[in-house]
């Protein structure tokens, strides 16, 4: 057997075993159920909504009335937390509260400059948690949410009925993200099936298993919980913060992650530089800026999402057909695997014959995220700059 067709069996075996080994990732099923009328007979919990923003004058207003407008019994505070904004961020996040008719449930907080240790998003979310523990002391809940989310009425509802009824200590949302220019048509739905293939839901919601993951711009925390588990201190410097307190908190408890198709991002992504600085400010953070594992990313992206088309194509031209059918048929349980969630974002099927480019695209930003944290530029966001190593839960 020659080299290229071993290969190409070698990914035929691997995307069968992803397929029916990996916790059946790609069904793409983890949904939050219709909210409740109410949680059988027991109050609903009071809640405080923390948003971190940054020069987020263009989603922030949107994002507060969407919570001020939320369809939930209970009592929820809305607590803006603007971060060393430029752009005018705080007047729009207190108009749209205005607006609203919040009241005293809106909050303003003015960030600090950032503390020494702090990752800037934790940092602004921990003054946030400062201000809800003195202007929301019964909450026993606190909504972690970024300012470009645009939360469904019904969100918080189904949100706290999930928490409630199952005692879960963290229930996050990967909320739908923007999917409407050719590179996010592209690569969005993409990213969505990694991260369901990194991390898959079903093991993540079985409280049994030890893999923990959260999605940052809706995650909705039992208060008590993170206080016991040592507040967000413990995973300060963190630049991939939500998995952090997805592992942190499940250590002690139990949490969900699911999808959504009601709340959605209003961040767009309107070419590729957007989305590439976007995966490379964390992508070697995420290999715990290990060489040796991304140098098995690497060799594991090609040889999952480029030797089978690479195969089909280069078989059917050369008349190898054996290469050909193995490369096809790798191919083919890739398209396959990807269906559900190219479904999920509104995309036909045979854009998921497009998979490999994004898997390339995506192994280069991986690479080159490695690159700019061994120029001292990694986890470069809105201004600041990450040089040095991503400190481990607790530290």
């Amino acid at each position: 057997m020659s080299a290229p067709l071993w290969a190409a069996v070698a990914a035929l075996v691997i995307w069968a075993g992803l397929l029916f080994c990996r916790g059946r990732f790609w069904f793409a099923d983890q949904h939050l159920s219709p909210p409740v009328a109410d949680l059988a007979g027991r109050p609903w919990p009071d809640v405080a909504a923390v948003i971190p923003a940054r020069d987020e004058a263009s989603t922030i207003g949107c994002t507060v009335a969407s919570l001020l407008n939320q369809d939930y019994p209970g009592r929820l505070d809305v607590f803006v937390v603007d971060d060393n904004s430029t752009d005018g961020t705080a007047e729009k996040a207190r108009a749209a509260a205005e607006a609203a008719g919040a009241g005293e449930r809106f909050h303003l907080v003015s960030g600090k400059p950032l503390a020494n240790g702090w990752s800037g998003k934790l940092w602004a979310v921990s003054q946030g948690l400062a201000a809800a523990r003195a202007g929301a002391p019964d909450a026993a809940y606190v909504l972690l949410t970024d300012a470009d989310i645009d939360h469904d009425p019904a969100n918080l509802r189904r949100l706290a009925a999930k928490a409630e009824m199952e005692k879960r200590d963290l229930v996050s949302l990967m909320v739908l993200l923007n999917c409407e220019t050719p590179w996010e048509r592209l690569l969005i739905p993409a990213f969505v099936f990694f991260f369901q293939k990194l991390f898959p839901f079903p093991w993540v919601n079985d409280p049994t298993d030890s893999t923990a993951a959260a999605a940052g711009g809706c995650m909705l925390v039992r208060r008590k919980a993170l206080e016991d588990a040592g507040g967000i201190e413990a995973i300060r410097g963190r630049l991939i913060d939500d998995c952090a307190l997805a592992a942190l908190l499940k250590a002690r408890g139990s949490i969900w992650l699911g999808l959504t198709r009601e709340t959605v991002s209003l961040r767009r992504y309107d070419d590729l530089a957007e989305i590439w600085r976007m995966v490379a400010r964390t992508a070697y953070e995420q290999l715990g800026h290990s060489i040796l594992a991304l140098l098995g990313t690497l060799v594991g992206m090609a040889l999952l999402y480029l030797v089978p088309p690479v195969a089909a194509i280069w078989g059917a031209i050369a008349g190898e057909w054996d290469l050909a059918a193995a490369g096809a048929a790798g191919w083919g349980l890739m398209v396959l695997a990807y269906f559900p969630t190219l479904r999920l974002y509104g995309r036909p099927a045979w854009a998921g014959l497009a998979l490999p480019l994004a898997g390339l695209l995506y192994t280069l930003m991986t690479a080159d995220s490695a690159r700019r944290h061994w120029l001292g530029r990694g986890g470069g966001w809105k201004g600041r700059t990450y040089a040095g190593p991503d400190p481990k839960v607790g530290e």
